[in-house]
This record gives structure tokens, sequence and C-alpha cells, in this order.
């Protein structure tokens, strides 16, 4: 057992939706950590960017054109990332984004597409670093951590985006069941549910009117920033996370206490 619970010296990351947002922030605590990560994103210039910067706590970094909402694509991602790395010992199905409309007035085209990215792209992610984790315990090297990315809808209901809370409870449903079936391996699966966040999905600040109606429901008095997830995910990769599996991880300062 490593002496630092929380070293990911010789660990790699594989993080979908890495290039901005709750994902470069994932990468970003890892790389400080010590580990290696694969980030993925639709856009070369993005990914090259969160590369340079993520470059700068001196582990291997590489980046990939990945469109989650195209399995053929994830699984040759999947092949590129491993040959180049060696190994994956967390994958974190993040990638996601959000539209608004009533259920009744939803067409099935925008329920589809969301759904595409944040559902079924999720289950081609869990299951791929699930398939190379298994065939890792195999060889005789078990262990390994798959992480998914909630919101405050797997607790609750929120108006206009039905399809995005439908999308991230069957992805709980998904992490429940890996835990189950991996745990022989040694293998973990946890979903980290993130509050109201600024990100390219909550583009306004505390200081905006819609900023501050929502940091007055939250107890800690402002909306989470990337960095807040850093110790979490950090965590639930590390070796000081080995008994930890089939959870729902809420970060929200506090905001489902409040029940407001």
């Amino acid at each position: 057992m490593a002496s630092d619970l929380f070293d990911l010296s010789d660990k790699v990351a594989l993080i979908t939706g890495a290039n901005a947002g709750l994902g470069l922030g994932y990468a970003e605590a890892i790389a400080a950590a010590g580990g290696d990560v694969v980030i993925w994103g639709r856009r070369r210039d993005r990914n090259e960017q969160a590369s340079e910067q993520l470059r700068r706590h001196g582990g291997r970094v590489r980046s990939d054109e990945v469109d989650v909402a195209d399995e053929q694509a994830q699984l040759r991602g999947f092949e590129r990332a491993i040959e180049e790395m060696g190994r994956l010992d967390c994958v974190i199905a993040n990638a996601g984004f959000v539209t608004m409309a009533p259920i009744v007035e939803m067409p099935t085209s925008q329920y589809d597409e969301l759904l595409r990215v944040a559902q079924h792209g999720a289950f081609v992610t869990l299951r791929e670093g699930a398939r190379h984790m298994v065939a890792r315990a195999a060889a005789g090297d078990p262990g390994g951590s798959l992480i998914a990315t909630g919101s405050l809808t797997n607790w609750t209901a929120s108006p206009g985006v039905g399809h995005y809370a439908a999308a991230k409870g069957a992805v709980a449903g998904l992490v429940r069941t890996l835990a189950l079936e991996l745990g022989p391996q040694g293998i973990r699966a946890n979903m980290l549910i993130a509050g109201h966040f600024q990100s390219e999905m909550v583009p306004y600040g505390d200081d905006s009117p819609e900023g501050r109606a929502i940091a007055a429901t939250i107890p800690l008095g402002r909306m989470g920033r990337p960095e807040d997830l850093a110790g979490m995910v950090v965590y639930l990769m590390s070796d000081a996370a080995r008994y930890h599996t089939g959870d729902l991880i809420t970060v929200d300062g506090g905001r489902m206490a409040n029940g407001a």
C-alpha cells in the first residue's frame, strides 16, 4: 500500500468531456495528484488548450477527439488510449449537455439526442473501461475505479429537464450494477453528483441575478466551482477509496439538505 493513500503516481485516468468545465476540473485534480490523464472532447482546439494546461503538472497527457455518441469512435479511442498509456486505472463518464423543454412539448428527437450522449454514451464508456479492468484482473492486476458524473436530478425533479433526469437515473443504475458485478475483481464504481456548479452548462456567475437566486438556496452561499470536486475525484481514484463502491456521492454545498 502506498504511504500516501492519495498519491496517484503511476495511475492513469480517462475522462470524457474533459476539455472544459467539470471534466477539465477532474483532469486538473488528477494531474496535480501525480496521475496521468487522457482527455476526450469533440473540439481539437479546446483539447489542445486543455492539454497544455494539464502538462504543467509534469505528468503524461493525451487528448483525443471522440464523440461519445458514436460507439465506434469510443472503441477506437479506448484502443488508442491503452496502446499509448499502457493501462487505465480510472475511467470517468462525464460528457454531457442539457437542453430544456417541458415533457409535453419535447419531441422525441430532442429526447434521443441527449440520451445518445448522457446515457448511451456513458454506458459505452463505463462498459469499455470495465472490460479493460476485468482483463487486467484476469492477468493478475486487479482493481480500478469507474466514476460517472451525476446531478441533483438523481435526487429531485427540475422542470424542463426530464430527459436529462432520465439519463442520469439510468446511469446511476448502471453504476450500482457495475459495483455488484465487478466487486470480485476489485473494481469499484461510484457516481459523483455535482450540485449547482459554474460550467458551460451553468454559464452565469454568483453575481448575476440567476447566480444569486441559486446561491440563496445553498447553505454555503455560492455555486460550486470545478476545483470544489478535486478532493472527491482524487479520493475515488486513489487507494484511499479501495473499499468504497456502489455509492452516489453528493457535493452540493448543502443544497439538498436545505430542501428549498
